[in-house]
């Protein structure tokens, strides 16, 4: 840059062995603009970088956040550049948590970065599995590579990921060896099912609903072919994206008010297929690269038992071992067991569960939710929830449910938040199956067969059979329904 005049270097250091770390830094001017560094990996008002940069700057006084992932706490300062002059600073962070020790191993779902970045964007968010998109029906990437690429001891990331979109919604297929064939972005013949079915076979595949609004939800959910569902949905977050519309069933906006108002309305939708009876975990993705947010900036932390493994990763998210997070770091256990579990007693009995929870963040939370069968339960302040050394109240199930535990910061315009996966209680032979849940997913598939349009009359009808057998698949639900 022909206008520097001066030279700034930072060091980056780990607290505890004193090793360089690569990290995130935002650094802006006095006017307060994000500053662009040559030579280093930027985006969109941030850049990552190993160990230290050499800031090349015009004088005036700059200051700086750096950041790596949410277990490190978050460094502050500035400095000044003066004409001329050349300065440097080491920057120590510091480790609050170590989440893999205690058997929770983070990763990100959704990444549209490009893969010669990926290892560093990683090293600098401190995530240990990253799924970057190499191939999408609306651009024209399409990567391919070995599964997985493994690297520092306990990393990888895998480029046999791909997106397809449709107007029924987005689906991300995960270990494909080959790209699904080209389907026009947003097209409605043929059928994304087609998709599902040929890949449900594929070893090790693993099938995630991006949006849980998407109109095609209670149709992919009625295949049995899915794996997960986007609780922390990254697009609805980000800066100018915070808070917008991004396509599915509409919300009602008297009710999901606000900037946080379709993340509530992604989670009320998750909370009434739960209650339909319907298993599946929820998982997390940034979606850095197609929004402004870093990578990692969602996450889902997966635990295992033991160091970790690629495959058993993949497993433990199946099994819903899982808490999502954009912030909070929740670690909770039930009877020894993490989020996931099935919890069985003999009909007739009455079974009280009570959870022990570890909480770190770096951020603002207000208080903990206990939410059992869709309902908030229990609010939880935190002082409340240390006096009682991590314990929250008790629930009590005298029927089949399932339950959850929710952080949610002070701050609702940034949306902070953090869930764990659900665990699941099954009283007697039968699950509960509430008959309000299971008819908003049956009004949803004839609400969406009803607006499918297509001239030809053979691609209809030939759509239309996987809408038909939805509708089927729910109306034997809500004939077995046992609850409300």
């Amino acid at each position: 840059m022909a206008y520097a005049t001066g030279e700034f270097e930072i060091q980056v250091v780990d607290q505890d062995t004193g090793q360089p770390l690569a990290v995130r830094m935002k650094l802006v001017n006095s006017r307060g603009r994000p500053q662009r560094i040559a030579g280093v990996l930027n985006w969109r008002g941030h850049f990552v970088f190993a160990g230290s940069v050499l800031l090349k700057l015009p004088d005036g006084l700059y200051q700086f956040e750096i950041e790596r992932g949410p277990e490190y706490k978050l460094r502050t300062g500035n400095f000044k550049i003066e004409r001329g002059a050349t300065d440097q600073r080491q920057v120590t962070m510091a480790r609050f948590v170590k989440m893999k020790e205690e058997g929770w191993w983070s990763g990100d779902l959704h990444v549209a970065r490009r893969p010669n970045d990926i290892e560093l964007l990683m090293l600098a968010e401190d995530l240990h599995v990253t799924a970057v998109t190499g191939w999408s029906n609306r651009t024209k990437k399409n990567y391919h590579g070995e599964v997985p690429v493994s690297f520092d001891q306990d990393r990888f990331y895998n480029l046999q990921v791909g997106e397809e979109h449709r107007i029924g919604g987005a689906l991300r297929f995960f270990h494909l060896s080959d790209p699904i064939p080209t389907i026009p972005f947003n097209a409605e013949f043929p059928s994304s099912c087609q998709w599902l079915k040929r890949s449900r076979h594929v070893p090790g595949v693993h099938i995630d609903v991006v949006d849980p609004a998407s109109w095609d939800l209670p149709v992919w959910i009625a295949s049995g072919w899915i794996h997960s569902i986007t609780l922390a949905v990254g697009e609805l977050w980000s800066g100018a994206e915070k808070g917008k519309e991004i396509g599915g069933r509409p919300r009602d906006k008297s009710v999901f008010t606000g900037d946080a108002g379709q993340m509530d309305w992604c989670q009320h939708i998750y909370y009434l297929a739960l209650n339909a009876g319907v298993r599946l975990p929820p998982s997390a993705g940034s979606a850095s690269g197609d929004c402004s947010n870093p990578v990692g900036h969602h996450r889902v932390y997966v635990q295992l038992d033991g160091e970790l493994s690629y495959d058993e990763w993949w497993e433990g998210l199946r099994q819903g071992r899982v808490v999502v997070s954009n912030g909070p770091l929740l670690r909770p256990l039930v009877e020894g067991q993490p989020p996931g579990h099935v919890f069985q007693r003999d009909a007739g009995e009455t079974l009280k569960l009570e959870m022990q929870l570890k909480l770190s963040t770096r951020y603002p939370v207000e208080y903990l939710e206990l939410i059992q069968d869709g309902r908030v339960v229990h609010v939880v302040r935190l002082d409340q929830w240390a006096a009682k050394n991590g314990r929250l109240p008790p629930l009590i199930f005298s029927e089949s449910g399932w339950f959850l535990v929710r952080a949610v910061a002070a701050d609702r315009s940034n949306y902070r938040f953090a869930s764990s996966g659900p665990y699941y209680v099954q009283i007697g032979d039968q699950p509960k199956i509430s008959r309000k849940a299971t008819q908003f997913f049956l009004d949803w598939i004839m609400e969406r067969a009803r607006n499918i349009k297509l001239n030809d009359d053979e691609q209809k009808r030939e759509v239309l059979r996987y809408h038909r057998a939805a509708r089927d698949y729910w109306q034997q639900k809500l004939n077995a329904a046992n609850a409300p």
